[in-house]
């Protein structure tokens, strides 16, 4: 165990990793926030989900730094008194819950898609792909403000509140799937020509075998890449639908449904409200898309420079 994890540190994988500053800077605030987010029933000052907890009369106070700030509440509080710092710790965790099973989803719909229309071919390959055609011209948000304005008007509010979570990852999860059924696809169509191929079709070995124990391993590095901007993508649909009134609902805050809860009074002097969670969705998406970034280029060979 203890030789594997030398070996994995001293590969050139880390080695690009280490040199670049601002991919160990990307992925330290990635951590951080993912760390904030698991441990938010401890660091936390407040349950936002606990009534009991929150008191009216403290809504709508400025951050510490302002006037008529309250140490209690480092970043202030919301119009329904609950502390700004505790709903991030917890929106943020919600948010990336959405995006990494969303992601996982998408994954797992777009790769067996994806082996099954490029190794199979024929007119699978051409109504898949049509599909998927199809799904590319629709924008992951359409698809989702109907659906879920459908499930809302068919079941109601409160069983869509929930739902929310279940219904926000199968829906941005279905949106998505092409940007990988059309990539595994293309690197399908290359691989299964090749010898190995070939060699394990003479031994007999079934077609799902051949498709997900060989072909599959060797389309893995541009999964990894759209996995990684694809979570980006999913926290960012999420947080849209949230404000728009489609997502998490108020009392349970994801960074969306924040942003969109202080939205009403940002005019009136409440910024904080919608700025500082605002903030830290951006800073949460640029740290992900610069990994990504250097994920795409780490794991390309013809990009891959020496020195």
């Amino acid at each position: 165990m203890i030789a594997a994890v030398e070996r994995a540190l001293a590969s050139d994988f880390i080695y690009q990793f280490r040199r670049d500053p601002v991919a160990v800077g990307s992925a330290l605030v990635l951590l951080g926030f993912v760390l904030l987010a698991i441990f938010a029933p401890v660091i936390a000052p407040q349950d936002p989900y606990d009534p009991f907890q929150i008191d009216i009369m403290d809504s709508e106070i400025p951050p510490v730094w302002e006037e008529g700030g309250d140490a209690r509440f480092l970043f202030g509080t919301d119009p329904q008194g609950r502390d700004m710092w505790s709903t991030i710790l917890y929106g943020t965790g919600i948010s990336l819950l959405i995006g990494f099973f969303a992601v996982i989803l998408q994954a797992v719909i777009g790769v067996t898609l994806g082996l099954l229309s490029g190794y199979i071919g024929g007119r699978l390959d051409s109504f898949l792909m049509r599909l998927a055609d199809i799904q590319l011209s629709l924008s992951t948000l359409m698809v989702a403000i109907i659906a879920l304005a459908v499930f809302q008007a068919a079941f109601g509010a409160e069983l869509y509140s929930d739902l929310a979570i279940v219904m926000l990852i199968v829906v941005i999860g279905i949106a998505e799937w092409p940007q990988y059924a059309r990539t595994v696809r293309a690197n399908v169509l290359a691989e299964k020509e090749k010898e190995y191929v070939d060699a394990a079709r003479v031994i007999g070995l079934s077609r799902a075998r051949i498709m997900f124990r060989h072909i599959l391993p060797n389309t893995m590095t541009p999964i990894l890449v759209i996995s990684t901007v694809q979570v980006a993508n999913a926290i960012v649909a999420e947080a849209a639908l949230s404000f728009l009134g489609l997502g998490m609902p108020v009392t349970q805050p994801s960074l969306g449904s924040l942003i969109r809860n202080g939205f009403d009074y940002i005019l009136s002097g409440q910024w904080w409200i919608t700025v500082i969670p605002s903030i830290v969705l951006i800073i949460l998406i640029l740290a992900i898309n610069l990994l990504g970034d250097w994920l795409r280029d780490a794991l390309n060979p013809k990009l891959y420079k020496e020195g």
